[in-house]
């Protein structure tokens, strides 16, 4: 299975900052030293014409160039440097690469990703560019490209499990049916002011495996009805490791193998009906940056071991 990483550009932090922009290294480490079904590559960086598909061009030349406001750079949690910039372009890259790896292979991923909180027109939560909406855009224009006009278009569908509701996301594609996107995320976390998915599942606090679990599958249930008539030609799987019981902002009680739990149920069901998945990292601020790590090594894991049956599905589960 394809993996694309973009770690090697720096946030610029200042000492202290929260955001654990080390974890994105040591979980391609931690691939690296246990080499099996995953390929890593490193990400090109997405166009300037790329992001514009999903982001405005006033928001695009402001990231680009350094434009961007005190109290825009304070909402999106990073102070702006040329390398947050590269990063950030680098970052939707790895999506772009993995959903075009996932529409020849079945499953591919990018090993971080997942930046559900940016809008067309701002950043927001430690997202600058959401990568989803740019490459989900982009396929669909490539898929169009290739078809032309005697196939139906690209159907798209968005699975975001990380604990935060991808408000981003959800702005973005509010007026665009040939996109659907479900959010199963904390009722009380952030964002506070939540934006209509065409799926949104609230948990309460505290919420442990057994209703999590549960309410996935009413969810997937509910999401394959709804899709009958028309369903989607490629996913995007926003795996978030801050469901964890360890985690210090998800305020969610998952366990290790809950999580593990998720992701097979989610990808099983993605391939018995050969949708194609491009899964990205998402969130995860673990108490012990170590365990949110071995989290998202299970979730690549699982991944890698669909795309193995994704290849030959006559094999047994």
């Amino acid at each position: 299975m394809l993996a694309f990483h973009s770690d090697a550009h720096s946030l610029a932090l200042p000492p202290g900052h929260r955001f654990p922009q080390s974890k994105y290294r040591l979980l391609r480490e931690a691939i690296e030293a246990a080499p099996g079904l995953i390929r890593l590559l490193p990400a090109e960086a997405a166009t300037e014409g790329e992001l514009l598909l999903a982001h405005t061009p006033s928001y695009v030349e402001a990231v680009l160039q350094g434009h961007l406001s005190a109290s825009e750079q304070r909402e999106i949690g990073f102070p702006w440097s040329p390398s947050m910039a590269e990063r950030s372009r680098r970052s939707v890259g790895a999506s772009i690469a993995a959903a075009r790896a996932a529409l020849e292979e079945g499953v591919a991923a990018n090993l971080a990703g997942g930046t559900h909180h940016a809008y067309a027109d701002k950043g927001s939560g430690y997202c600058v560019f959401n990568d989803v909406a740019v490459a989900a855009r982009l396929m669909q224009a490539e898929w169009h490209r290739r078809h032309g006009h005697g196939r139906a278009g690209l159907r798209v569908l968005v699975i975001d499990l990380d604990v935060h509701q991808g408000n981003g996301t959800a702005s973005i594609f509010r007026e665009d049916d040939s996109v659907f996107t479900f959010s199963m995320h904390g009722a009380k976390n952030f964002p506070f002011r939540k934006e209509a998915s065409s799926l949104d599942v609230d948990l309460p606090d505290g919420c442990g495996d057994e209703p999590y679990l549960a309410a996935l599958d009413e969810a997937l249930d509910k999401i394959w009805q709804r899709l009958d008539a028309r369903p989607p030609g490629l996913a995007f799987y926003l795996a978030g490791a801050d469901p964890h019981e360890g985690d210090r902002l998800g305020r969610l009680k998952l366990s290790t193998a809950g999580l593990l739990e998720r992701d097979h149920r989610v990808l099983q069901a993605l391939r018995a009906r050969r949708i194609p998945v491009a899964l990205s990292m998402a969130g995860g601020y673990g108490r012990d940056l170590a365990t949110t790590v071995a989290v998202q090594v299970n979730t690549l894991s699982e991944a890698a071991r669909s795309w193995s049956l994704w290849r030959t599905p006559a094999m047994k589960e």
